[in-house]
């Protein structure tokens, strides 16, 4: 007598999460960019609000390499460095 259950043929399909999962950087493409922002973080008794400018370096790099996905940086929490840098454009003649 077999004990074996089926619950039918359905197949798992395992698909990448939506955010805060993202390839590693096996090739160290982005290396510079890390390094300078776990420095800022370590200088800076890990506040990481200090940092902001070097995390929205690294987070470039890895969209410029396709490390993950492009996003608009206003979207991932630079929206505040996005206008400054608008409005230094806007000033120079």
């Amino acid at each position: 007598m077999s004990t074996a259950m089926n619950f039918g043929t359905k197949s798992f399909k395992p698909r990448p999460p939506d955010k805060g999962s993202f390839p590693l950087d096996h090739f160290g493409e982005c290396k510079e960019f890390k390094e300078k922002f776990m420095r800022c973080l370590r200088d800076n008794n890990f506040d990481s609000t200090l940092c902001r400018l070097q995390s929205k370096e690294y987070l470039e790099c890895r969209m410029d390499k396709q490390l993950m996905t492009k996003e608009p940086l206003e979207k991932l929490g630079f929206k505040d460095l996005m206008d400054q840098v608008k409005e230094e454009s806007q000033e120079k003649p």
